[in-house]
């Protein structure tokens, strides 16, 4: 059996990655942080569907609760790994900078930047050692252009993305590959208080994405068909930036 991390997987393009990856055939560990009953849902939607899952309730942000359950979670799987992890957990507390305060700075970084560090560090060893992996970093249109009111967000995002890069050179020759997907405006809890007519027309396919477009991709991603693509920035805008 293979395994696959998604955090932040309650609810949104965390549920339909891991929706996906089930389908595809991993045992999905669906992290979350404190939607219990969004978190049981997704359980739900994949065992379901005839797939494999956990709920692995932790904060990302919290480095001694990523340390704590994600060590657990080896030691009861003896010879067991996580193969494939997808850091797709996220938050927005968008402000202009004048009047932005230290915590929606320090926790959009935490959970949105750090979180990957955290993560990503405690997986990488047995992947090393089993000379096979997919890290998989969910990032966004605004850590590439940047967007007004989101300095915090746009910094974490670029962050990752920078990352991204960085690690898949260091990896590369473990046979493992790390890249980052970057949707643009995706329906989402995230994007519930958007004008999605106005913002529409700026899209070139004159719509806003679903999370299963998204899924798709990192589901690729995740394959064995996608064995030669790493440090690598994949936009999935509808032509909004490219």
């Amino acid at each position: 059996m293979k395994f696959a991390l998604v955090t932040g997987a309650s609810r949104g393009i965390g549920r339909a990655v891991s929706l996906k990856l089930a389908s595809d055939g991993f045992s999905v560990l669906i992290n979350y942080k404190s939607n219990d009953s969004e978190a049981f849902e997704t359980l739900r939607l994949i065992k379901e569907s005839g797939g494999e899952a956990f709920l692995l309730k932790f904060d990302v942000s919290d480095k001694t609760q990523v340390t704590e359950s994600l060590g657990k979670w080896l030691l009861e799987h003896e010879g067991d790994y996580i193969d494939v992890v997808v850091n797709n957990a996220g938050i927005r507390k968008d402000n202009l900078m004048f009047f932005m305060s230290d915590d929606d700075w320090s926790s959009v970084i935490d959970t949105n930047l750090n979180s990957f560090f955290y993560v990503t560090r405690h997986l990488i060893k047995d992947m090393v050692m089993n000379k096979h992996g997919r890290i998989i970093n969910v990032v966004s249109l605004s850590g590439l252009k940047g967007l007004p009111g989101q300095a915090n967000y746009s910094a974490s995002k670029a962050g990752v993305i920078g990352a991204t890069k960085a690690l898949a050179q260091e990896l590369g020759k473990k046979n493992i590959t790390v890249n980052a997907v970057a949707p643009g405006f995706i329906k989402t809890e995230m994007t519930d208080g958007l004008n999605e007519k106005e913002l529409k027309s700026m899209i070139p396919l004159n719509r806003f994405g679903e999370s299963s477009e998204v899924a798709e991709l990192v589901g690729f991603l995740a394959s064995d068909k996608a064995s030669y693509i790493t440090g690598q920035v994949i936009s999935i805008n509808g032509g909004l930036y490219s």
